[in-house]
């Protein structure tokens, strides 16, 4: 496969729209930025201050930028947990494992989110809407177990609260749904 101008062997047809956004984006990003090994982490830090997370598009784009290898910017990114390499969920789900929430059951309720949505802690639902990732810390140990829902920590959790919140999900959905369909209805 040929290389394009970006660096990147694939063509715009290979790539979902988001990813090719992405694309064009970190073409814009990369010449303000200097091409010496010192500036591989400001570049990631800013894709993913922008987008949410590093595809590995982009980080072949950086090493392409820096003249370094691929495997090079992907160990440096694996290295530090503030990187995501997927896209995160339109609902985010932070399960503390910090000492008290571990003591409490955390992994427990870690499981009952991976089992409800199918996925593994740091991965994403193929319908994006929600990811799930455990944490070192959340700085709420007095309400352990926690877990922290679209940014609103949610403490003393049990696998029944789990199964709730996915119910207060549905509601929401199905109430921005009707909303939708009654402005639609009224044009």
């Amino acid at each position: 496969m040929a290389l394009y101008n970006d660096g990147v062997g694939m063509a715009p047809s290979d790539l979902d729209h988001e990813e090719w956004e992405m694309i064009q984006d970190i073409k814009v990003l990369l010449p303000g930025f200097e091409k010496h090994r010192g500036n591989l982490i400001p570049i990631l830090q800013s894709i993913q201050e922008k987008h949410s997370y590093l595809a590995s598009t982009a980080m072949e784009m950086v090493a392409t930028h820096l003249s370094i290898t691929p495997s090079e910017v992907f160990g440096v990114a694996t290295f530090y947990n503030q990187f995501r390499f997927h896209p995160p969920g339109k609902h985010q789900i932070k399960v503390c494992l910090g000492t008290a929430c571990h003591v409490a059951g955390g992994d427990i309720i870690l499981e009952n989110f991976e089992r409800k949505l199918g996925i593994k802690d740091g991965e994403t639902t193929p319908d994006r809407e929600y990811s799930v990732e455990r944490v070192a810390c959340v700085g709420c140990c007095a309400l352990a177990p926690v877990a922290v829902v679209d940014e609103n920590v949610q403490g003393h959790m049990q696998p029944s609260k789990v199964e709730g919140l996915f119910v207060q999900f549905q509601i929401e959905r199905e109430r921005e749904e009707r909303e939708k369909a009654e402005r639609e209805a009224s044009e």
